[in-house]
């Protein structure tokens, strides 16, 4: 938290730090990415993974606290409660309904593409962000939850294989996150 809060006041008090945190975690995170993915070693696969979740981590800290900060704690913890039970039930259906997680792969690709191709056209020609965006973009990772958490038992049981996955399902899961909390926040300042 004091961390989180050193952060917010140093991105709020530069006119870029919030895009300049943007480009370090994705930098960071295409190295993660490259090391998890392209190595069969489970501590090269594992430094991959936390070049992913440590800055994503230092980006929700500040997100997060400004939430906090601007009095929607409450949406927050709402957030985390939704994401929970959202994720323990694609687990379930997971299991239930391999057949179904099996054929959406290619289907969650091309919306995802399609979704962000839409968002940044949106946010470059009209410089607004519609709320429907998060919506789409909540389905998108709720399914892809499940078919993350499908693909992962279809893979030999290793160390390695368990990080690579991990990496798909925190992704998904903190994806998830922020488009509910997205939702609940629009949903309050009406």
């Amino acid at each position: 938290a004091a961390f989180g809060d050193r952060v917010l006041d140093w991105a709020i008090g530069q006119s870029s730090g919030m895009i300049i945190l943007m480009v370090i975690y994705f930098v960071s995170a295409i190295i993660g990415v490259c090391m998890s993915r392209f190595s069969s070693n489970p501590a090269i696969s594992f430094i991959g993974y936390n070049f992913i979740v440590v800055p994503l981590g230092l980006l929700l800290c500040v997100i997060v606290n400004g939430y906090v900060a601007s009095g929607m704690g409450d949406i927050v913890f709402q957030a985390i409660v939704i994401t929970a039970i959202t994720t323990f039930i694609m687990i379930v259906a997971a299991c239930v309904f391999p057949g179904f997680f099996s054929k959406i792969g290619g289907i969650l690709l091309c919306a995802l593409i399609g979704l962000v191709v839409a968002e940044l056209a949106a946010l470059l020609i009209f410089r607004s962000h519609n709320e429907i965006f998060s919506w789409i973009g909540a389905a998108i990772f709720t399914l892809y939850i499940g078919y993350d958490y499908w693909k992962a038992q279809q893979y030999p049981k290793t160390a390695d294989n368990a990080i690579d996955c991990a990496i798909d399902i925190y992704l998904d899961i903190i994806n998830l996150f922020l488009r509910i909390l997205a939702i609940l926040s629009n949903g309050k300042s009406r």
